[in-house]
């Protein structure tokens, strides 16, 4: 049976979603695997989300959280907020409840890629602190280190991630993600699948 990698995101600004989609290529490039693309649902409305000048959500599907256990690894995306993840991807986390009694995520692989406003905006700390979750989960958090090579040593221009996992930064709002990040979020995508589908043939 095929791996099954879930992607699963929240993207206001559309950031995340961008590192999110290359991510998804990168897992499925690993022969076996299985990557599928998810959002956690919104927690504002759309009146809100109009004054703060988001753009309308993609057609990628919602997941509810107990659709996380099909997964036989996890990559969480999300923007920062004051150094931590977004308030709409822990409440969709604090709605796993049922999943934390049963233990049913314990023992899965999980990843995590984030985008920040500014350099100083949280890149290493976001991810710190979402770790938390994994933990309490059970899971087993994999990061990428410095397995993304010189990318990860790159001094001439503007680059988001760390050995935690891919990231971006969003500035203004105007600024996508560069190519080296994108190249860093497929990478992140292919190695944490590989290692996902290690870990599923050790216990099939």
């Amino acid at each position: 049976m095929a791996t099954k990698v879930y992607i699963v995101y929240y993207s206001m600004y559309g950031h995340v979603e961008k590192l999110a989609e290359e991510i998804k290529k990168g897992a499925a490039s690993v022969e076996g695997v299985e990557a599928q693309l998810w959002q956690v649902p919104e927690t504002l409305q759309d009146e809100v989300l109009g004054k703060m000048g988001a753009p309308p959500k993609s057609e990628v599907p919602t997941i509810a959280p107990n659709e996380l256990s099909d997964a036989d690894g996890l990559l969480f995306g999300f923007p920062t907020r004051f150094g931590m993840m977004a308030a709409q991807f822990k409440a969709f986390l604090d709605a796993t409840g049922g999943l934390w009694r049963t233990q049913q995520l314990a023992g899965k692989p999980a990843g995590i890629f984030y985008s920040t406003g500014s350099q100083g905006g949280g890149q290493e700390t976001t991810a710190l602190t979402a770790i938390t979750q994994l933990v309490h989960h059970g899971m087993l958090f994999v990061p990428i280190g410095y397995t993304f090579g010189a990318g990860m040593f790159e001094m001439e221009q503007i680059k988001g991630g760390s050995p935690y996992g891919a990231g971006t930064y969003a500035g203004d709002g105007t600024r996508q993600p560069s190519e080296l990040e994108l190249q860093q979020a497929f990478h992140q995508g292919k190695y944490f699948a590989s290692i996902a589908k290690k870990l599923k043939g050790t216990t099939a």
